[in-house]
């Protein structure tokens, strides 16, 4: 967004539309539009060089509108907009006017406990969650940054985003631990103070990890940066994007903000990089281009458009997911022996002793399931039950449903694929002992189908036999824990009622 903080709407408006003018005056004259892509490190520039983006499975992002995009209109009547657009996060911003049964009253963290009211009953309303705010000022003193940190309470607000004066964030990190609200660091275009992203990077660095990046690509790509290997510099610092397209590198005449997927702003490749850092945030609109500003939804429809047809898990649920910002197993239960460790930062699932089920509560009849899974050893045992008819409370859910096999020193209907005991893979897909493999299985009706790292391996019509005496229609999802010697892995598990 152009450089704003506390002032009037019509200032901002003004503000912005100079800052832009200038800078393209400046740029135009020195005959820069086509400068250099300027390069953080030569190893960031080899890692986006040699990062295989095009394959990531990328994951579904929650879609937010920055208020900013709907500068033109007041709060109320965005709210009204969004609604009708399907967005269901707002991030507001200081400064736009409130509505029109209130004349000359402006959204701000300054707004009496009665408006503060009337904002709380619009979003309940329209459905919208008000996710963020800022960019905002927050002053060098408790005294300046309190009334800021208390608004961000009241409305229920999770972060807020700002560009600090001061070097020193001690006085910032005490009041983000005391209300627990995340402080997002925002980047304008050059040379405003925290345009580099190493910039932004050496001061939330070794601080609490509710201190991060309010990452703007869009102001990256202004100033000549490449926003992936700004991306990647920050990861696990990332609390926000703000995400461009733009038709071009830089400020020359005529560049500007795009929808999403028509520019040059790599879209794709951002969200395969944010899939990869396993981002825990929103894909915030924030929509720039003046000649648009009094219409931004066609630009938006595209946008989101764009982003749903190259998301992967479009559709799916992530059955083994975040609650409160760190991974536990809410919603999966065990039965017997040992139990799964999970990685609260990672979320990837650790098998130990056994031979026990972690289990999810929820049914399916047709369905697909996908998770990666890695073994510790080639005599790594696991596997993934599929169908289990009934709670389980004994080993008698094992005769009763399929496993698809995780077991690379098997063979045959014992090996990494197969229908346990029943059903052989018509080849072996599985990847050296020690890396993360792929598995898709859909279960549709009777037939079952298996693929391995993107290899169909097994497309079977599902009947008894060995150890299953029959299977059921509809049924629970396991992942077996066998031992404690070789360990199986897994994480990123989704599911897909067809």
């Amino acid at each position: 967004m152009k450089k704003r903080l506390i002032f009037s709407s019509a200032g901002i408006i003004f503000l912005a539309f100079f800052f832009n003018q200038t800078m393209l005056a400046q740029q135009a004259a020195a005959g820069v539009a086509a400068a250099q892509i300027r390069h953080i490190s030569p190893e960031l520039q080899k890692y986006v060089e040699t990062t295989n983006y095009k394959d990531v499975r990328i994951k579904k992002f929650p879609i937010a509108s920055q208020a900013w995009t709907f500068r033109r209109f007041t709060f109320f009547d965005m709210l009204t907009k969004l609604k009708e657009l399907g967005i269901k996060y707002v991030q507001a911003f200081p400064g736009q006017a409130l509505g029109a049964e209130f004349p000359n009253v402006e959204f701000d963290h300054n707004m009496t406990d009665e408006l503060q009211a009337k904002v709380k009953d619009k979003l309940k309303e329209t459905g919208v969650s008000l996710v963020a705010y800022g960019v905002v000022g927050i002053g060098r003193t408790e005294e300046s940054m309190r009334p800021v940190f208390n608004f961000a309470r009241k409305m229920g607000i999770r972060t807020i985003m700002t560009e600090p004066e001061d070097d020193d964030f001690t006085l910032l990190e005490k009041l983000v631990k005391e209300y627990n609200v995340q402080i997002a660091i925002h980047n304008h275009p050059p040379k405003t103070k925290y345009y580099l992203p190493e910039t932004v990077y050496d001061h939330v660095k070794g601080r609490d990890e509710r201190i991060g990046s309010c990452a703007d690509n869009g102001h990256w790509m202004r100033g000549m940066n490449d926003p992936r290997e700004a991306f990647k510099l920050l990861e696990g610092r990332i609390l926000d994007v703000h995400l461009k397209d733009r038709s071009d590198y830089g400020v020359a005449a005529g560049v500007d903000d795009v929808p999403w997927g028509q520019g040059k702003g790599n879209i794709r490749d951002l969200l395969a990089e944010l899939t990869l850092q396993d981002y825990n945030g929103y894909l915030t609109i924030e929509y720039e281009n003046e000649k648009e500003v009094a219409n931004p939804i066609p630009a938006i429809q595209k946008s989101i458009a764009y982003v749903k047809s190259i998301t992967y898990y479009e559709g799916y649920e992530q059955i083994f997911r975040r609650s409160g910002g760190r991974y536990e197993k809410h919603g999966w239960n065990h039965y017997g022996p040992g139990y799964f460790e999970v990685d609260p930062k990672t979320g990837v699932l650790k098998g130990q002793g056994g031979m026990g089920l972690l289990w999810y509560g929820k049914k399916y009849k047709d369905f697909v399931l996908e998770c990666d899974f890695k073994c510790s050893s080639k005599e790594t045992n696991s596997g993934i039950f599929i169908r289990v008819p009934e709670v389980p409370t004994s080993d008698d859910y094992i005769y009763h449903s399929f496993e698809v096999q995780i077991y690379d020193a098997g063979q045959g209907i014992h090996v990494t694929g197969a229908a346990y005991d029943v059903e052989g893979p018509k080849l072996n897909a599985a990847l050296p002992t020690g890396e993360w493999n792929h598995i898709k299985i859909e279960f549709r009706g009777k037939h079952l189908k298996v693929e391995l790292n993107g290899k169909l391996i097994l497309d079977w019509d599902a009947k008894p036999g060995g150890k299953v005496s029959d299977f059921a229609l509809e049924g629970y999802i396991g992942l077996q824990n066998h031992d404690s010697v070789s360990p199986p892995y897994f994480r990123n598990i989704y599911a897909k009622e067809l």
